[in-house]
C-alpha cells in the first residue's frame, strides 16, 4: 500500500472542499472496498478524507407530504437491514442487504459506500493485466478471457464487468432516489436508475456523481408490495460470494391479477438491470407461473452472453420465475 495522508472532518462542506482541493484525494467511510483496492494498488489516493464523524446516519420518515423514508448514507448496512421501518415497509431491501458479504463486513460497510462499490472483476484487480476501467485505453482482458462471472446485458467492447452490490438491486426495484450534496452546498436527487452507468466508451466512470459530490441519503418512496416481494441470489457458495444472478421482485396484486411488477437483476450488467420488458408484459396479467415464464423469456431474449457465461441466460429466466412466484405467495 502506498503512503497517504489521513484527514478528519466534522462537516460535509469541509469534506467536499478538501476533496476538490486535492484531485488525488478520496472519501473514506467504511473502507471495506476502498482499502482492499489500495492494498492491490488499484486505487492510489494520496489522501483519505474520513467522513465517519458526519451526522448522516439517521433513518427517518421523509418530510410531510412525501411518503417514504430516508436512509442516512453513513449508516451501516446492518443497521439498515435490521431497522424496524425497513423490515416492515421495505423487507425486499432488508433481504438483499443480508444476502451480501458477511456479518462483519455489513457491520462496517455504509449505505452510501455500498452504492459506490467497484467491480470485483479479477482483471480489474490484477494490475498486470489490461483493464479499461482501471487504465482507460489499455483494453478489456475479460472480454476474451475468463468471463464466467461477467455481463450478459449492456456491456460494450470496452468493458464486460458487472456491478456487485445486492443492496442496489433491491433499491432499483424500489425506485429509490439518491440525495447528494453538491460543492455549492445545494442538494440534488438522482434516480437509482440514472445513478449507475453502463460502460459504453467510458467504463472507468461507474456512476453519475460529479467530483466533490457527497451522498447524504437514500430515499425510498412508499410502495404497495411490501408483503409481496422476494430477493433471490444465485451464487457459487452460500455465503460471502457475489451473485452469478440475483433478482429483486415486487408485485402489486388485485386478487390474482398483477397491477404492476417491479423486477431488477444483479450479476448481469454494469449496473442493476431493471427488467422493463418483463414488467410490461406482466401488467394486467394473471399471476401464474406460465405468465412468469413468458415474461422472463422475453427479458432474457435481450441477453448477449459471452463465451463462458451462456448459462446465465437460463439461470436468469429461472430466477425471475422463482422470485415472482415467491413474491406472489407473500413468502
Amino acid at each position: 500500500m502506498r503512503p497517504f495522508k489521513y484527514t478528519n472532518t466534522n462537516s460535509s462542506s469541509d469534506a467536499i472542499n478538501l476533496l476538490i482541493k486535492n484531485p488525488n484525494a478520496s472519501y473514506l467511510a467504511g473502507g471495506t472496498n476502498l482499502i482492499d483496492l489500495m492494498k492491490e494498488d488499484v486505487e492510489k489516493p494520496n489522501e483519505l478524507i474520513d467522513l465517519t464523524r458526519l451526522a448522516l446516519t439517521k433513518i427517518a420518515l421523509l418530510p410531510t407530504g412525501q411518503n417514504g423514508i430516508s436512509i442516512g448514507a453513513l449508516g451501516k448496512n446492518t443497521e439498515a437491514a435490521n431497522h424496524p421501518m425497513i423490515r416492515e415497509q421495505y423487507p425486499l431491501l432488508s433481504k438483499a442487504i443480508l444476502a451480501g458479504a458477511s456479518a462483519q463486513i455489513r457491520n462496517m460497510a455504509t449505505n452510501g459506500g455500498n452504492l459506490l462499490q467497484r467491480t470485483r472483476c479479477s482483471y480489474f484487480y490484477d494490475t498486470a493485466m489490461p483493464c479499461n476501467k482501471r487504465n482507460p485505453g489499455s483494453g478489456c482482458a475479460a472480454k476474451d478471457g475468463f468471463n464466467r462471472m461477467h455481463a450478459i446485458f449492456g456491456w460494450s467492447e470496452e468493458c464486460v464487468a458487472v456491478y456487485p452490490s445486492d443492496m442496489a438491486v433491491a433499491l432499483s426495484a424500489l425506485d429509490a432516489n439518491i440525495k447528494v450534496i453538491q460543492p455549492d452546498g445545494k442538494f440534488r436527487s438522482i434516480s437509482i436508475h440514472d445513478f449507475h452507468r453502463l460502460p459504453e466508451q467510458q467504463p472507468e466512470l461507474d456512476n453519475t456523481l460529479k467530483r466533490g459530490e457527497l451522498i447524504s441519503s437514500i430515499e425510498l418512496p412508499k410502495n404497495d408490495f411490501a408483503n409481496h416481494s422476494a430477493y433471490i441470489k444465485v451464487r457459487d457458495r452460500n455465503s460471502y460470494a457475489f451473485a452469478l444472478v440475483s433478482v429483486a421482485a415486487g408485485v402489486v396484486l388485485n386478487g390474482n391479477r398483477i397491477v404492476s411488477a417491479h423486477i431488477a437483476m444483479g450479476g448481469v450488467a454494469h449496473k442493476p438491470w431493471r427488467a422493463r420488458k418483463a414488467e410490461a408484459l406482466l401488467k394486467g396479467k394473471m399471476a401464474t407461473v406460465a405468465n412468469f415464464e413468458l415474461a422472463a423469456q422475453a427479458e432474457m431474449e435481450q441477453a448477449k452472453p459471452l463465451a463462458q457465461n451462456k448459462f446465465k441466460v437460463a439461470m436468469g429466466k429461472n430466477t425471475i420465475v422463482s422470485a415472482l412466484s415467491m413474491a406472489t405467495k407473500g413468502t
